[in-house]
Parts: C-alpha cells; sequence; structure tokens
C-alpha cells in the first residue's frame, strides 16, 4: 500500500492543510480546482494541479470521473478527500480503489455501514448503545414519514441519512409545524441530494437542552482502534458547528472512559481504518445517545491535536500506508495524554448582524500571521474573491492554552489582531460568544443560539457601532488622504477632488445608518505610522494600534476589536428614497437558483415562494410580496445570479 504522489479531492482551508503534512512527510502532492477556485492558496501550494470544471460542485469537486482523469494525468497513486464533497462518498472510495489508487480514508463497506445514518442507528442499537427515538425505515413517502412524525411528537429533526454539515436537516419545534412537514421534507431531501448526491431521510426525536458531544477515533488494519479523547461542539448555529473545543468543559473521567468505550466499540464493529468521529448528543443528565459516525477528518481536528501533540492527517497518511496504530502509540490508548485547553472559533463570511446572510466579495485585507502562537487554518489570500458557490467557512482560530481560560484569552486577541476585510463575516461575533457568561460558564445548548436569533434581543447579535474614536480616526486618514492600500494626496469624495490649499474643511462620514460631520484637520488625533493594515494612531494623547484599509468597495474599512467599520464620505446630495419594489424580487446575495416555483402567467398570493437562491449551502427563498400575476420570470435553475439581480417580476393585484 505504498504510494508517494497525492491527489487532494477538495479545496480550501483543508486542502492546503493536508499539503501541510503531506509535503513535510515527503510526499509529492497535486491540487485540484474549479474555474472559481484558479488562483486560490491551495493551488499554488501543491507541487502541480489540474483544473477540473465549472464552479459549481457538481461540475467539478463531486465530478468522480474529473478527480480519478486527473490522478491518471499526474500520475498520483493516492487521493486525500478532505471533508465534506466526496470524503463520505462509499463509491468514490470504492472508484479510487478499481482505478488503484490508495484511498486515504476508511474502507468502502465501512463508509456505507457509517455513512448512512439510518442504518448506523440501527447498528448501534444491536450493539447496545444508547440513541434517541426515531424513524430508521426505508419507505420514505410523505405519508409514511407523516404517520411516523406523528407517532413521536415534536420537537422534531428531519434528518438526511448522507453527508454531514447540517445540510438537509429540519427542526419541526412544535405540533402545529407538522402541518408544514411536506414542504420541509421537500426542502431536506432537495438540499441532501445537491450536498451528498442522496436524498433520503430519517426522522430522530430532538432532545432538547443537549450538548454535542463527539470522540476522535482511529483504527488500523491491524485490528486495532483507539480514541483520542472528546471534543465539545454545542455552540452551534442551524445544526452547524460554530465553536469547538476539546477536552469538553463538562465531561469527568468517567463519563471520557464511557464515551470512548462506545465510539472504540462502534469502529470496530464496522471493520474501520483510519480517521473518523463518533457523535453524540448528551442531555441535560449527562447521559449521552449516538447521533451519527462520521467517516473522515473533522473540521474541528485541530483541538485533538493542541491537546494530544500529534498530528491527525500524519496518522492517517501512515495508516493508509498499512501502519500499525502501535507504530504511533506503542502502548496503545496507555499511550495517549492530553494536556491543556484548545478552542476553535470558525471564521465564516455570514453577517451575524443581519440574518446571518451569506457574504461575497473581494478580500481586502487579511494577515493570519499577526496571529502570533494562534494557530489559524485558512485557504484564502488578500486579494482573492469569496465567491457563492462553496461553503461559508473561509478560516479556522485554533487556540491553544494550559487551561481554558487561557485559551479563551489567547483567542479573543487572535480574532481582534486578524480582521477579515472584505466581506463581512462573524469575526466580531466569535469574539464575544466565547466571552460570553453562557460559553464561559459551560452552560450553552445545541439550539442556544437559534433562541437568541429568534428572540431578537440578545446584545451579541446586534451589530457594533463604531466607537467616538474610530470616527475621528477614519477623518483623520480620509481628510488627509493617506492610508493602507492608498498612497498620500488628495482624497476623491462627491464634489470631486479636494485641492490641496484647502486647509480646513468640514467632512461628512457615513457607516452604516449613522451620518456624522467632523472638521478637518481633526484635532487630537494622529497618524504615528502606517505598517501594511496595521496603524499606530493616538486620540487625545493615547496611541493605540489599529487595523484599516482602503476597500475595493471605496469604503475606509477600520477594525477595533474585532469589528470592522465602514466609512465613507457621505454624498452631499439628499438620499433617494428606494422603497421595496413589491412587483420586482431580486436575489438577495449572489448565489445559484436551486429552484424556480412559478411560471409566467400563474396567480400567486401574497407569501407564495416564488424562487429559491443558494449561497454557501444556504437556501434562501424568495417569496411574493403581494398577490398578483407572474409577468417575467428571469431566473433559471442551476444559473449563477448576482446580488440584487432581477429574477422574478409580478403585475400587483389591485
Amino acid at each position: 500500500m505504498t504510494f508517494t504522489k497525492i491527489l487532494v479531492a477538495n479545496r480550501g482551508e483543508i486542502a492546503c492543510r493536508v499539503l501541510r503534512t503531506a509535503h513535510r512527510l515527503g510526499y509529492r502532492t497535486v491540487a485540484v480546482y474549479s474555474d472559481a477556485d484558479a488562483g486560490a492558496p491551495h493551488v499554488t501550494q501543491a507541487d502541480e494541479a489540474v483544473r477540473i470544471g465549472a464552479p459549481p460542485a457538481a461540475d467539478s469537486y463531486l465530478n468522480v470521473a474529473a478527480l480519478l482523469e486527473a490522478a491518471k494525468r499526474t500520475g498520483a497513486d493516492a487521493v486525500h478527500p478532505g471533508y465534506g464533497f466526496l470524503s463520505e462518498r462509499a463509491d468514490f472510495a470504492r472508484a479510487c480503489a478499481e482505478a488503484g489508487l490508495v484511498f486515504i480514508g476508511p474502507p468502502a463497506d465501512a463508509i456505507a455501514a457509517m455513512g448512512d445514518k439510518a442504518a448506523a442507528k440501527r447498528r448501534m442499537l444491536a450493539a447496545g448503545v444508547p440513541c434517541a427515538p426515531g424513524y430508521l425505515g426505508e419507505d420514505q413517502s410523505d405519508e409514511a414519514l407523516a404517520a411516523e412524525a406523528k407517532r413521536l411528537g415534536t420537537p422534531l429533526l428531519v434528518k438526511a441519512v448522507a453527508g454531514g454539515g447540517g445540510r438537509g436537516m429540519r427542526l419541526l419545534r412544535h405540533a402545529a409545524d407538522l402541518a408544514t412537514l411536506p414542504d420541509v421534507l421537500a426542502g431536506a431531501r432537495r438540499e441532501a441530494h445537491s450536498t451528498s448526491g442522496c436524498g433520503t431521510l430519517m426522522l430522530e426525536r430532538l432532545i432538547e437542552n443537549g450538548r454535542h458531544i463527539e470522540v476522535q477515533v482511529f483504527a488500523d488494519a491491524h485490528g486495532h482502534a483507539v480514541h483520542l479523547g472528546e471534543r465539545d461542539c454545542t455552540a452551534q448555529r442551524r445544526r452547524q458547528k460554530v465553536v469547538e473545543e476539546a477536552p469538553s468543559p463538562v465531561v469527568n473521567e468517567a463519563m471520557r472512559a464511557a464515551l470512548g468505550r462506545d465510539a472504540v466499540a462502534a469502529a470496530l464493529a464496522v471493520g474501520y481504518r483510519g480517521a473518523g468521529t463518533v457523535e453524540f448528543i448528551v442531555d441535560a443528565a449527562l447521559k449521552h445517545h449516538f447521533l451519527e459516525m462520521n467517516t473522515r477528518l473533522q473540521v474541528e481536528h485541530p483541538v485533538t491535536e493542541c491537546i494530544t501533540g500529534f498530528d491527525l492527517v500524519e496518522w492517517q497518511l501512515r495508516i493508509a500506508a498499512g501502519e500499525p496504530l502501535t507504530n504511533l502509540v506503542p502502548r496503545l490508548q496507555e499511550d495517549i495524554r492530553f494536556a491543556g485547553h484548545a478552542i476553535e472559533a470558525r471564521l465564516v463570511v455570514e453577517d451575524p448582524y443581519d440574518g446571518w446572510k451569506p457574504q461575497t466579495g473581494c478580500i481586502d485585507g487579511w494577515d493570519p500571521a499577526a496571529a502570533g502562537d494562534v494557530r489559524i487554518d485558512h485557504g484564502i489570500a488578500a486579494g482573492g474573491a469569496v465567491t457563492p458557490y462553496y461553503d461559508a467557512m473561509v478560516a479556522k482560530f485554533v487556540a491553544h492554552g494550559r487551561d481554558r481560560a487561557d485559551a479563551i484569552r489567547r483567542l479573543t486577541r487572535a480574532l481582534e489582531a486578524v480582521p477579515l476585510f472584505g466581506p463581512p463575516s462573524n469575526g466580531r461575533f466569535l469574539r464575544d460568544l466565547v466571552n460570553h457568561p453562557r460559553f464561559t460558564g459551560a452552560t450553552m445548548t445545541t439550539a442556544l443560539l437559534d433562541e437568541w436569533q429568534a428572540a431578537g434581543d440578545e446584545p451579541l447579535l446586534q451589530r457594533p457601532a463604531p466607537p467616538a474614536p474610530a470616527w475621528r480616526i477614519a477623518a483623520a486618514l480620509l481628510a488627509q488622504g493617506t492610508g493602507p492600500g492608498n498612497a498620500a494626496g488628495p482624497v476623491a469624495h462627491e464634489q470631486g477632488t479636494r485641492p490641496p490649499s484647502v486647509a480646513r474643511f468640514d467632512l461628512a462620514l457615513q457607516c452604516g445608518g449613522d451620518r456624522r460631520v467632523l472638521r478637518a484637520p481633526v484635532e487630537g488625533v494622529q497618524i504615528d505610522s502606517i505598517d501594511g493594515a496595521a496603524l499606530r494612531c493616538t486620540v487625545d494623547g493615547v496611541s493605540s494600534r489599529v487595523h484599516a484599509v482602503r476597500g475595493s468597495d471605496g469604503s475606509l474599512q477600520l477594525a477595533i476589536d474585532g469589528a470592522i467599520h465602514r466609512f465613507a464620505e457621505a454624498s452631499p446630495y439628499p438620499a433617494t428614497e428606494s422603497a421595496a419594489d413589491p412587483g420586482r424580487s431580486r436575489a438577495p446575495v449572489a448565489g445559484i437558483v436551486a429552484h424556480v416555483n412559478v411560471a409566467v402567467g400563474e396567480k400567486v398570493a401574497a407569501g407564495q415562494p416564488l424562487v429559491c437562491v443558494e449561497a454557501m449551502k444556504m437556501e434562501m427563498w424568495l417569496n411574493a410580496a403581494a398577490a398578483g400575476t407572474v409577468k417575467a420570470v428571469h431566473a433559471k435553475a442551476r444559473a449563477a445570479v448576482a446580488a440584487g439581480a432581477l429574477l422574478v417580476e409580478l403585475e400587483i393585484a389591485p
């Protein structure tokens, strides 16, 4: 099972992560890329790279034939699937083996056994592992699922049996929600099929106020298996993880032993090999219930690496090459020790202060080296772009401390020191979340972030206003025409170019919905130095470090305490009223048209779904703002659309 050249069948931060270890161990590497990723970091970091198709994942990263052809053209003799995309597809693992390639992951049969969540739960029930009540049957008709949903009651999860990352998952919280089940099933099937190629569903009774705790396992081809402790992934939004940590702050030694025992038994039961994660939901009484097994490396694997000192990708490569686990840990479980505490925060390009809408656009500034000894796994670069075709996660901040408080403190500083300029992201939200009493007190639940979102009054989800010094610093930079990415000279503004002879003037600034007029030059403010995006500014005698860039949209983006504020000179002309036109439905973000629900001439009611736009694996439906008749449809399924693109026109009923 020897191999010398590895094709990484993935993109972004995970591809960069795999390449780093592969190169350290002396392997040659091959990257693959879609047209949207032609200039991405993972492409330039690999020894060779092959274009595999158009931007939509179905045409590139999910194209098995194109991936196998790329391996053949470059002479790669092994494939690492990363996570997501094809990493849990048994047919891909089987196709690699049939092509003579070493698949760096579990056997196809093990993927099939655990990749089907319903079948996996049946195996666990037979083995005596506790599971939440649910429906795992083969009858997938709406009628059968409706009957089972009524039997199980609410709150109830509708889940895809394949894939991961919360894709194809829906929550029915109240009994009245069962009336919407047909639409819920259709949406879950559609999303599941688009992300994993399988639309089969299962039902599972939701365990209220639960914690999501998972166990990292490894198994070799010689009958050995070990666990590397647990990770706590309770901080979630819409069933997608936001912050993960190891060890869990609520797990004691006895519980750790029980979790590890069940996780290892699950791996051995299916003849597992390589890295896997057994996920559990833990109820208020700290009893664990099996959820699923992810037959791949996890996004959050770095926290396990931090507390164990092991490189999990190295373990994957060595096990795939046929080595026994005893080469890595001679006394197996006894040789695995845990040190300190690690926390990972997922940086995603979604706006937490505007309903978590996905964001796209140019990356105007990004300097991960400023994080110091906090690890940042990423696959982006300044000058690149975030497109709507793939997952919204662009980087992971991973802090390792001597204890939990130390890790939180280190992570907080890194989130402030390394802002992402360009598309809005959740950077400031992450900084505030890990310092929130519910997080520091270890009382989070998997539903808490969604509950805060629904309530609408949690300060954590209110957009931070720029502090008074930020206005003055922005005014000073704009007034003198000097700033990051901008040569010294006159400032271009709404009234033209301000001549150098104008010594003092009023500067009208806009930031969000706020507008202020400041006198320039700004008294008490001095820009002491400029080093890339980092500035040393003195305000009223107090010198501090801030970060700023001139954005591709023309704004001055200023980062303070992890929040990014966008300043621009306000127009001297009155604002034009821009009331929403109920007769025109536009794309809320750049994305792909997932579904068109209406046709020209069709009568629609107010609130009726018209078009579904998918961006970064999130579905957003456009509903009719008023009753009327469809006058024109400008959307086609699978077509890319820009933010604000006109999709449907209605003739509003009188």
